[in-house]
């Protein structure tokens, strides 16, 4: 991983620096396609062809079909393709938390102003979800949305006691998932979402412009994507037209194949380091950087959840840029005063025994 020769990367929460051999795999296959492809099988099959093998290898780490999968560009451009294609009205409702990330707190704005949808907002104890106070809010809701991971605090939600709740309420239920795959284990289908959206940028290592979307087939069946093409159609010629089977109804143009030849490879990197793995290392490493930081300041949980590690601090900002200048990568998160550390399976103690000296002086 090059980048480790520059820095003490501490900022895979935000993205994942990729090592060489992904890097490598996403430009040799986008070598191919433009020197070669052309030439040969053409530009389309080879496309074709790896977008099929990306679906089938991102549906087997996430517990899944292939048919239920849609490839996309990033975790905030799968959730977008959702409300685009479900219908809404003033006495339809939205129960999202109160620390999602901006790609799940917008796109239900958009609803409230543009459709007079109600927007219901669950405090949360620093990301902690209280399922009780869940199971209140999403009574009556036509739809509520969370993270698998809180980005502001690491805690990792229960994502199948609170996805219950709400399918007992009525509710679809979307995720968003981002912080969850490359270090700890996702199983979409145990989690009984209808929908979880996530990217390969962050924990996986891999490219950015690599995302993907699984929708439950039923719920798919349901949806009528605002966006046409080509390729979510089954015959784009046809009059009238019909969408897609599956997830694959989301997928509508011509996109960039090279991120996912990237994406494959990061997805196989993580499965040969094994999760198992990389859990326990991350989860030694967490344990090192609380034990050693004060405890009055910690906004994580104390106990392992993720490699998400938060402190409050009075001017996050400065200290961002003060560790920086030792060659440490961290960052702020606005609006809640706090820094972020994010502890991945190739950082060591060494980075985090750097990142405590520097906040100490």
């Amino acid at each position: 991983m090059p980048v480790l020769d520059e820095t003490t990367y501490l900022n895979t929460g935000a993205s994942g620096p990729s090592p060489r051999h992904i890097v490598d795999s996403t430009e040799s296959w986008h070598e191919f396609h433009e020197f070669e492809s052309a030439a040969g099988p053409g530009m389309y099959e080879p496309a074709f062809e790896l977008f099929d093998q990306a679906r089938a290898t991102v549906a087997s780490h996430i517990g899944t079909e292939p048919g239920n999968v849609a490839l996309t560009g990033s975790t905030t451009d799968g959730i977008s393709r959702l409300p685009l294609a479900m219908d809404w009205d003033a006495d339809d409702v939205v129960v999202r938390t109160d620390v999602e990330h901006a790609a799940g707190i917008l796109p239900w704005r958009r609803l409230r102003d543009e459709y007079g949808v109600e927007v219901r907002v669950v405090e949360t104890d620093r990301g902690w979800i209280d399922p009780d106070d869940w199971e209140d809010a999403v009574q009556g809701a036509t739809l509520a949305t969370f993270s698998s991971v809180c980005w502001t605090s690491g805690v990792r939600a229960p994502v199948r006691e609170l996805t219950e709740r709400a399918h007992d309420a009525g509710a679809r239920v979307v995720v968003d998932a981002v912080q969850s795959p490359g270090q700890h284990p996702v199983d979409v289908e145990e989690w009984g979402a209808d929908a979880v959206a996530a990217s390969g940028h962050k924990w996986l290592l891999g490219p950015w412009g690599a995302g993907f979307l699984y929708v439950d087939p039923a719920f798919a069946e349901t949806l009528a994507p605002a966006q046409l093409g080509y390729r979510n159609t089954v015959d784009p010629y046809a009059d009238p037209y019909e969408y897609a089977e599956g997830a694959r109804r989301f997928e509508f143009g011509t996109v960039a194949p090279a991120p996912y030849a990237g994406l494959q490879t990061a997805i196989e990197t993580i499965e040969d380091i094994g999760i198992d793995t990389v859990q326990s290392r991350v989860e030694r490493l967490t344990n090192r950087l609380k034990e050693g930081l004060d405890a009055d300041s910690l906004v994580s949980p104390r106990e392992y959840h993720t490699g998400l590690v938060s402190f409050a601090d009075d001017d996050p900002e400065a200290t961002v840029e003060r560790v920086a200048e030792r060659g440490i990568e961290v960052r702020s998160i606005p609006t809640t005063g706090v820094v972020r550390a994010s502890i991945h399976v190739f950082n060591t103690a060494d980075d985090v025994d750097a990142l405590l000296d520097a906040l100490d002086e």
